[in-house]
């Protein structure tokens, strides 16, 4: 009788806040927070910096904003931001008017800055002339110095003597990655690598650069091609480093691979084939994606198309998670959908690299695809990212739906946000995006602990849309927590003392929890009874967690 007492109570609650919600005109949000499972959810801050605007926001659990670093509205995002541990962001930014200047292609930067937590430029440098320009992504090191991505100009007359199919030129030039490290304290430019240094090709003999294609799977063909013979031949789109091996990671969309070289080298060993932990200079040490890159496959052999935020999980991945020392990258377009893929490298400790087959690199298929439930829910064409979270769920971004969902491993959607900016501009709650609409580069959640927040105020600074539903998550967190709890609550609501009874004597943890995900209070509890103070809270709805013996809903008057 009491087991159906119980559930007999939750689904009353249940009821009820359906009921409200349906009272409500507004009572499905279009834009912002979307859904909420608290009971699932991975609880933390999730930062985006959308397109068309300037501005970078965190947010809560509940689509409200932590806190912003706003610039003027002369500025766009170029394209990445990062949190740093001290509480300093680094951002990537350009001019809002691209008029006039040379280098420019989608996804073109121009600036890096160091801002404090309360948005003091500590550090700026510029990189946006006639030969270079900064671009995409960028890799904060633990040391404290930056790797960044440029694109630099070669003339035609370069390309045709490096062996470049001249039906391949276009614009009448090339702009080929590079990647150089940068100390922040002295503007000093520590080490470099230019893909330029590691070429095939076999157009012309009479060229630089002739051979085999298909023998060197280290060096990258000068003519292999997607982009219509366009000067942005690579669009590198992502960066990251691997400080435990000491390697770069770089997604290359238009080949559909993803390469990782060796950042153990000189920046002469960089420019060459010698040197480094795997004594192969700055060749590539690993590609995987698209075999037919390096003429050792067929269209049939791709598993990477127009990839984006490709990188290693270990950030904030806890030690034993087994997808701890992974490759996480959100394949855009597979063709008429989008998913995250997570794989692991052929890197072997043993002989110090990474080993191959038939001169070709696993992985040749995915084994762990994660997509949205209603697998087509998602589909971008470009940007978006993929983040493995602490507690095994995924958090995806489609980027040009403006649309961030947390995933389980079950499949279950725990939490979504769609990014509430027409044209960059915020709109109403109830308002209808389209594709395109509200582009939004990446997403990423740190954890509540995260060192950055400690002593920063994350109380609510609003929305940023315009006529909010104040309470929409409250409403959420109501339907979300009633587990059939094996405890006993009363009074509920109250404002003063809460007895909580359960019926082994076992030590139990008890947490509480604001709607936000954060805990405001922790107790233990011992011989089966407890009595909780809860009159220091603030008059609103928490969850109280009681360990191993279910979750519910607490109303503080």
């Amino acid at each position: 009788m009491r087991i159906l007492s119980i559930m007999r109570c939750r689904y009353i609650i249940l009821v009820c806040c359906f009921v409200l919600l349906s009272m409500n005109g507004n009572s499905q949000n279009t834009v912002g927070l979307i859904s909420y499972d608290i009971t699932q959810s991975y609880q933390g801050y999730t930062l985006i910096y959308p397109h068309n605007q300037p501005n970078i926001y965190l947010l809560d659990n509940c689509g409200e904003i932590a806190h912003s670093w706003t610039d003027s509205a002369d500025f766009r995002p170029g394209n990445t931001a990062y949190l740093r541990s001290d509480g300093s962001l680094v951002k990537s930014k350009r001019n809002a008017s691209i008029a006039g200047d040379n280098i420019w292609a989608g996804g073109g930067g121009a600036f890096i800055e160091i801002r404090s937590w309360e948005n003091e430029l500590l550090w700026s440098f510029e990189m946006n002339n006639d030969s270079m320009r900064l671009h995409h992504d960028f890799s904060v090191m633990p040391n404290g110095n930056l790797l960044l991505i440029a694109w630099e100009l070669k003339t035609k007359e370069e390309a045709i003597a490096a062996g470049r199919d001249t039906a391949l030129i276009t614009q009448d030039e090339l702009w080929p990655d590079m990647i150089f490290e940068i100390n922040p304290a002295n503007d000093e430019i520590v080490w470099e690598w230019h893909a330029w240094d590691h070429l095939i090709q076999d157009y012309d003999s009479t060229k630089a650069n002739f051979g085999v294609v298909s023998d060197h799977r280290e060096l990258i063909n000068i003519n292999y091609q997607t982009n219509n013979g366009g000067a942005d031949w690579l669009h590198a789109n992502s960066l990251d480093y691997n400080q435990d091996l000491d390697q770069i990671m770089i997604s290359i969309p238009t080949f559909s691979e993803i390469w990782i070289i060796d950042h153990n080298t000189t920046t002469t060993q960089a420019a060459g084939h010698n040197g480094g932990t795997s004594n192969h200079g700055g060749d590539l040490l690993y590609r995987v994606g698209n075999m037919a890159a390096y003429d050792k496959g067929t269209e049939a052999d791709q598993i990477l198309f127009y990839q984006h935020d490709a990188h290693w999980a270990n950030e904030f991945v806890p030690e034993g998670h087994p997808f701890e020392k992974h490759i996480v990258c959100f394949n855009n377009r597979l063709p008429d959908y989008s998913a995250v893929e997570i794989f692991q490298s052929s890197w072997s400790m043993y002989i110090v690299d990474y080993e191959s087959f038939d001169g070709t690199y696993p992985p040749y298929s995915f084994s762990n695809t994660v997509t949205h439930p209603d697998t087509f829910a998602i589909y971008s064409t470009g940007l978006s990212s993929g983040q493995i979270l602490p507690n095994g769920n995924m958090l995806i971004c489609s980027g040009r739906q403006g649309y961030t969902f947390e995933v389980t491993p079950n499949g279950e959607i725990v939490w979504e946000y769609i990014t509430p900016l027409l044209a960059g501009d915020p709109v109403d709650q109830g308002t209808q995006l389209e594709l395109n609409n509200n582009l939004t580069f990446r997403a990423f959640r740190y954890p509540m602990d995260y060192d950055a927040f400690d002593g920063r105020d994350l109380s609510s600074k609003g929305f940023i849309e315009l006529q909010p539903v104040e309470d929409y998550c409250e409403r959420l967190v109501s339907i979300s927590t009633p587990v059939e709890p094996q405890y006993e609550l009363f009074p509920n609501p109250s404002s003063d003392m809460v007895h909580l009874s359960w019926d082994n004597g076992k030590i139990v943890t008890i947490n509480i929890y604001d709607i936000m995900g954060r805990l405001v209070l922790t107790e233990q509890g011992n011989g089966g009874m407890k009595y909780l103070n809860v009159g220091s809270l603030e008059p609103n709805i928490y969850v109280i967690e009681v360990e191993g013996l279910g979750v519910r809903k607490l109303v503080v008057q």
